[in-house]
């Protein structure tokens, strides 16, 4: 095994001045500038794109990965660095990963072998960290630890609870798991990104887990807020007025405010997160628990639940279709859905 060399805590540098945007050599554009950053940002979606704005904001000098040239053309005139070169992320001290699921957090740090490429384990340098921060399986963030292990690099898991919206505003929950020295290496970061960070453990796993146990818990509470909803409906009393009385009482969390507003008015909407995302996280926590030896046939209806969603054509709907799903099978129809649902910006991760 490699040896770890020990790097100095990181802090939050001074801001200076941004590098020119360094495209991939392959690309046809303006001749680029070498990009030196001490952190690297690897998926750029709704929550990826917020996370790494506060990390900019916070002073660090970030280099941001898309594959998408127009992408990384548009980061460069807003004044944000970014490549389509993976290998500029090679000398960071820290790179960062928001990426969808299992497939392609391991073509991150494996590399892909049909087109000769490299990935994070074997460009980083030893004593890098991949601070992990997307939704994956336990069983896959202990792989990808053990190949960056191989190389001399730190691996910390950290996924987050929080959308969007919570991300701007720096108000996610923070989930981590790792070395002890990595992740104190990493909560400089993770404080810019989020409200507060629990850490869980030294074995990064255990953050996922965590992590899936709390989609998984989300899912079932809002199969449950959309049944109970479309039983009021059907006896003609107002879910948005028993909304209010029940989360000023006994559900006062954020989910059941949140999301049962949503249900509550019919307000289904397209994009946010997703049921194939849903499903996703669902699945894993199933298989999780099935290699526990842990029934859960809550969690598995609500599997079932979401599958029946994607069957009707819903699969690019918020998680909260699940009210629209209870609503037809009572024989209320679509309810309020209009005929292009409401495209909204804050929801694509739970």
């Amino acid at each position: 095994m490699a040896e770890r060399k020990t790097e100095p805590r990181l802090s939050a540098p001074e801001n200076s001045d941004r590098v020119p945007l360094a495209l991939n050599p392959q690309d046809d554009g303006p001749s680029p500038a070498k990009v030196k950053a001490e952190i690297g940002f690897i998926g750029l979606g709704r929550m990826g794109c917020a996370m790494a704005r506060n990390l900019t904001n916070a002073g660090f000098n970030v280099l941001r990965y898309t594959r998408h040239r127009e992408q990384a053309v548009e980061l460069a005139r807003r004044g944000l660095p970014a490549t389509t070169n993976l290998a500029d992320l090679f000398d960071c001290e820290i790179v960062v990963t928001m990426v969808t699921d299992d497939a392609a957090a391991r073509e991150v740090v494996f590399g892909h072998d049909a087109l000769g490429l490299d990935g994070l384990a074997m460009g980083l340098s030893p004593g890098s960290i991949h601070l992990s921060m997307s939704t994956i399986s336990p069983a896959m963030s202990h792989e990808l630890a053990a190949q960056h292990a191989k190389y001399g690099q730190g691996y910390v898991a950290a996924p987050v609870l929080g959308n969007p919206e919570a991300a701007r505003a720096r108000e996610l929950f923070v989930l981590a798991a790792g070395a002890p020295i990595d992740v104190d290496r990493c909560k400089p970061l993770l404080e810019a990104m989020g409200k507060q960070t629990f850490v869980i453990g030294a074995e990064p796993g255990e953050a996922n887990l965590v992590k899936l146990t709390s989609n998984m818990m989300v899912a079932a509470t809002l199969e449950l807020i959309s049944e109970a909803f479309t039983l009021l409906r059907k006896r003609s009393v107002d879910p948005a007025m028993v909304l209010d009385i029940l989360t000023g009482t006994m559900f006062g969390s954020r989910v059941h405010k949140l999301y049962g507003e949503k249900i509550a008015n019919e307000r289904y909407v397209a994009g946010n997160f997703v049921l194939p995302l849903a499903l996703k996280d669902v699945r894993l926590a199933l298989a999780e628990a099935e290699a526990a030896a842990v029934p859960m046939p809550t969690i598995s209806v609500v599997r079932d639940r979401l599958i029946t969603g994607i069957a009707r054509g819903y699969a690019g709907m918020d998680w909260t279709a699940l009210g629209l799903i209870a609503g037809e099978d009572a024989g209320l129809g679509a309810g309020k859905l209009p005929p292009e649902p409401v495209k909204e910006s804050s929801d694509d991760h739970a």
